[in-house]
């Protein structure tokens, strides 16, 4: 007890009265990070993977399998109850916030909770390592200690979601840049003869150079018609998952005109029209705030100089005559 005494003593004196907690989080960071690797590197069990590869109902299902997991992290699959939601309206709404964030892996989810947990350790273990290391030789409080420690933890654990929210808003950005040119190509397609699902196979392929985020989603909305997916379900998933206005308001537009049985080509015409209208009001927008937002910088950067060279000889000649007058 007293050999623990004076470690305990020693930690408390170098660094500060959390120097035991700090040390002991060490030790726990590091035991982890040097044990993930080896879990995760784990060789499959035998009696899985024989049952896997073994079907005595037919050969040719495993292969099906396969294909449909061909994209499953096996290594992560030990650790689903860890990495992913257990409540079904929160692994939902977590798998809807991916897909629009363009990550639609079935391992999507899973490498997100991973990402934070590995980033939020290692930001623990920078923190531990700035306290105990850089400053070491500093005497600081337990509150200062436990904000240089915990802070960088914090900052990693959140910047996978704040990427995620990030790119979101990338894409409902470019969404509603394309959104009135794909309307145009399909008004054109529909009045050369085309039928809705051809027109937006066609539009998935011509758009991907220019909006590949757009002609994304149209090609998720063709392979969906192709595979036999109530037309209105498809546009409605289309709307959830691009969450924009315009493409919510141009589901309803196409369902309306499918249920009453009115023309599309009429009805894709007045609203691509809207369309160009209101990207031309868009524009017009971020064209009359680009004056206001260039004023404080225009002000900063031109008002020092010039006051400067203004005033500049003045106050100089000021001091030339204060310092004569002294003499």
């Amino acid at each position: 007890m007293e050999f623990l005494q004076n470690i305990n003593d020693l930690l408390t004196e170098h660094l500060g009265e959390f120097g035991p907690l700090i040390v002991v989080g060490v030790v726990g960071l590091f035991m982890i990070l040097v044990t993930l690797p080896f879990i995760l590197n784990q060789p499959e069990d035998p009696l899985k993977k024989l049952k896997r590869d073994v079907n005595p109902k037919t050969k040719e299902k495993p292969k099906k399998e396969r294909l449909r997991q061909g994209n499953r992290n096996e290594q992560l699959d030990r650790f689903a109850n860890f990495l992913e939601p257990q409540d079904a309206e929160e692994y939902t709404a977590m798998q809807l916030k991916m897909r629009q964030a363009g990550y639609r892996s079935k391992d999507a989810i899973r490498v997100f909770h991973f990402a934070q947990f590995t980033l939020g350790l290692a930001g623990l273990l920078i923190g531990v390592v700035y306290v105990t290391i850089i400053l070491g030789d500093q005497d600081l409080d337990g509150t200062t200690q436990l904000m240089y420690v915990f802070g960088p933890g914090l900052a990693g654990y959140y910047l996978p979601k704040y990427w995620i929210t990030r790119r979101v808003e990338e894409r409902k950005q470019a969404i509603v840049s394309g959104f009135p040119d794909s309307l145009d190509m399909m008004l054109v397609c529909v009045e050369a003869g085309q039928s809705l699902d051809q027109a937006i196979v066609r539009i998935s392929s011509e758009l991907r150079a220019s909006y590949p985020h757009l002609a994304e989603e149209f090609e998720i909305v063709a392979y969906e018609m192709k595979a036999g997916k109530e037309k209105d379900k498809v546009l409605r998933d289309f709307a959830t998952r691009c969450d924009v206005t315009d493409v919510s308001s141009f589901v309803t537009v196409m369902i309306q005109s499918a249920s009453f049985g009115t023309s599309i080509a009429e009805a894709l015409r007045v609203y691509a029209g809207e369309m160009r209208d209101k990207r031309v009001m868009r524009a017009e927008e971020a064209a009359n705030k680009l004056p206001t937002k260039m004023t404080l910088a225009t002000m900063g950067l031109t008002v020092p100089p010039l006051l400067v060279i203004l005033v500049g000889p003045s106050v100089k000649g000021i001091m030339d005559l204060g310092n004569m007058s002294a003499g």
